[in-house]
């Protein structure tokens, strides 16, 4: 086992690694921005480094900064958490070239899996459904509009080496086609420094249901059911559950055997998530893969009381798993509480915390960073936590959630809670019956009521 990690991350997810490492016996480093001096991740951590000022291109996405770290305190592995350089194949490449080992997996992998259109092509390949598109990267504007009337508009224009939401757009006909390219590239420019972009059929009416896998070092490869994300805004996910709503026992059959298949095909190692769109006839096509831990990873232990972080450690020291598939029991939901204005278009709202009070009882979680006096700054992702909530069905997970979005207190800033408690109260989520477009119809004056 590892004697020493050094954790590529910030926030919450850094804070859980340190505590899943103290109590296995592992000493921690903590990096950190100048932002970040006073978070939780550096105080709880056995040592800190400075790694640069805010900007994450400076700091949390600096990999000679987080390199000379780990060399200057000797420590043995690097966890990258989620986001920054979790899915960075050179990151995990020039780990392995100075003899700290990356916990994820390789950098071939990662490159396999984290473009998209390559990632497409291997699933493919593998006899996985995917959506009806472009074979690569499109070429032209005119390849692009030749291709989407044969398959039919709408179509998403999508960066290959997107992520969040970002790089995709929707085009409705073919006198938008050069406009949304445009766009579509300069947005992927601007996020991920690539301009390469394909083209997907637009499923009407999905689903994003995924599936998390674990798989070890000697090929074996398990999955922990499935995950349903389809409450987004603008591709942002805000609220994750398990089981779906929507998920039957022949459908739950058919897309596990499928990711597992996937995973298989391509020799992977670690934890990640097989993403999937769900049309409303229960046919399943492949979206992406993450080959890292999930922000939501927190339902599926809820669900299945397998530690992922944990595992994720102990497979990457080369341990083998040694458990079957996992399915769920009971209904876990997770709602993302993030600093931003809901009556204000979700307007970030960065600030001090002035006063909070987190909630408690048997069957929830809440993972945060966050503290009274704490300053949530400017430069990062706006969530500063997650509550996950475990009942015995999905009402009972909805009645427990609503209770405890009234007994969270966060004061100081703007939240997203007053959105989470009006959608609890719909009537529509309550019965399940909602789609990734679910948000663009939902009426967001009701919010007052809430508040």
């Amino acid at each position: 086992m590892f004697q020493k990690i050094l954790i590529a991350n910030r926030g919450e997810i850094a804070l859980s690694i340190i505590r899943i490492c103290k109590e296995m016996g592992i000493k921690t480093v903590a990096v950190h921005s100048t932002a970040d001096k006073d978070s939780l991740h550096v105080r709880f951590a056995d040592e800190s480094v400075c790694i640069g000022p805010p900007s994450s291109h400076l700091s949390y996405l600096s990999i000679p900064a987080i390199i000379a770290a780990a060399e200057v305190t000797n420590a043995h592995a690097i966890h990258p958490g989620y986001g920054f350089l979790s899915e960075n194949a050179s990151f995990a490449n020039i780990c392995t070239e100075y003899g700290i080992k990356f916990i994820g997996p390789s950098a071939t992998t990662i490159n396999k899996m984290g473009d998209k259109a390559t990632a497409k092509a291997t699933m493919q390949s593998a006899g996985v459904p995917t959506v009806p598109g472009s074979d690569g990267l499109l070429t032209s504007v005119e390849e692009g509009i030749r291709l989407a009337n044969e398959i039919g508009f709408p179509v998403l224009l999508k960066a290959t080496a997107g992520g969040g939401g970002k790089g995709i757009k929707l085009v409705d006909s073919p006198e938008l086609f050069q406009q949304k390219w445009t766009e579509a590239r300069q947005e992927a420019v601007a996020s991920f420094g690539k301009e390469g972009l394909y083209l997907e059929k637009y499923i009407e009416a999905p689903r994003h249901i995924e599936i998390q896998i674990a798989a070890d070092q000697y090929g074996k490869v398990i999955h922990l059911s499935e995950r349903d994300c389809s409450i987004q805004r603008r591709h942002q996910k805000l609220v994750e559950e398990s089981p779906s709503p929507f998920m039957t026992a022949s459908l739950r059959k058919k897309i596990t055997e499928a990711a597992i298949k996937g995973v298989s095909a391509i020799g992977y190692e670690g934890v990640g998530t097989m993403e999937f769109l769900v049309d409303k006839y229960q046919n399943f096509y492949f979206m992406e893969m993450n080959t890292r831990i999930q922000v939501e990873y927190l339902v599926t232990e809820a669900v299945t009381g397998f530690n992922l972080l944990k595992t994720q450690i102990e497979m990457a020291a080369g341990k083998p798993l040694d458990v079957p598939n996992l399915y769920p029991k009971g209904h876990a939901i997770e709602v993302r509480i993030n600093a931003e204005d809901p009556f204000n278009g979700f307007r970030p709202s960065p600030g001090k915390i002035n006063h909070m009070h987190l909630p408690g009882g048997m069957g929830i979680t809440v993972a945060s960073h966050i503290y009274a006096g704490y300053v949530v700054p400017a430069h990062y992702d706006s969530m500063i936590a997650k509550l996950v909530v475990h009942g015995n069905t999905r009402m009972d997970a909805i009645a427990k959630m609503r209770r405890v979005l009234e007994e969270l207190v966060i004061e100081g800033i703007q939240t997203n809670i007053p959105f989470h408690r009006a959608l609890l109260e719909d009537q529509t989520f309550q019965q399940g019956n909602f789609t990734t477009q679910y948000l663009d119809t939902f009426d967001f004056s009701r919010l007052s009521s809430v508040e």
